[in-house]
């Protein structure tokens, strides 16, 4: 079995383990966004047992590698629709609260967790994740009987594959947003202008109709003005 600060110091090894996440629920359970997929930065130091500054500086020393697993951070019009999406989605529950007033938001998925349990050398819950995930992987390698049940590990790639696929999905939707946010806004102001014109046109008909009427009666008070034609006497 290789040494656990094998996988502090190497991510060719940490590659290798990433796939077993499932060791997360073996110390703990990792409380979730409404999505069901992401987990704040406060949720992450809350699971390790450490200071959130301890999470935030394994973010600035790892960001690429914890990138590549899920990790990633909405700000602006990106936050905004997201917070709307979470709140939406968790209408009714009061047991979790948005601030108003930010400028971003870090986002872990389980992937990520996993690999930030990895690399958190001071937590006393990250070094168990560790030790787990080396003796399931040693258990994998020998055949030894802590092997999972057939399927298991099929089906945890499986998961895994599905989580990375929301995250994307859920990045280019929050792209997508503000896109359709936009186009609707120009399609508002287009209805409104059509509307205008609309309103102009009933107007123009309805003073066309006033000018038709008042030409009719000019004509009827000429043509009462106008005296018959007289008539030749013959000789």
């Amino acid at each position: 079995m290789p040494p656990e600060a094998a996988l502090l110091e190497s991510r060719a090894m940490r590659d290798s383990v990433m796939g077993h996440v499932e060791v997360l629920d073996k110390v703990g359970a990792l409380r979730l966004l409404p999505d069901g997929i992401h987990i704040t930065t406060e949720d992450v130091a809350a699971f390790f047992d450490i200071h959130r500054e301890a999470v935030q500086k394994v973010v600035q020393r790892h960001r690429d590698e914890l990138e590549d697993n899920g990790l990633r951070v909405v700000r602006g019009d990106d936050l905004r629709m997201f917070e709307m999406d979470s709140l939406s989605i968790s209408k009714g529950n009061s047991n979790r609260s948005y601030p108003q007033v930010r400028s971003n938001l870090t986002l872990f998925t389980r992937r990520a967790v996993l690999n930030a349990a990895m690399l958190l050398r001071d937590s006393a819950v990250a070094q168990r994740v560790r030790t787990y995930l080396l003796d399931t992987e040693e258990s994998h390698r020998t055949g030894g009987q802590q092997e999972p049940p057939p399927g298991y590990a099929s089906l945890d790639r499986r998961v895994t594959a599905l989580e990375a696929c929301m995250a994307g999905v859920g990045t280019a939707l929050q792209e997508l947003g503000p896109v359709i946010g936009r186009i609707s806004a120009r399609l508002d102001r287009i209805d409104q202008r059509l509307d205008g014109i609309d309103n102009r046109l009933d107007d123009f008909d309805r003073r066309l109709h006033a000018t038709n009427r008042v030409v009719c009666a000019m004509s009827e008070r000429l043509a009462a003005l106008t005296p018959p034609p007289r008539r030749r006497r013959h000789r």
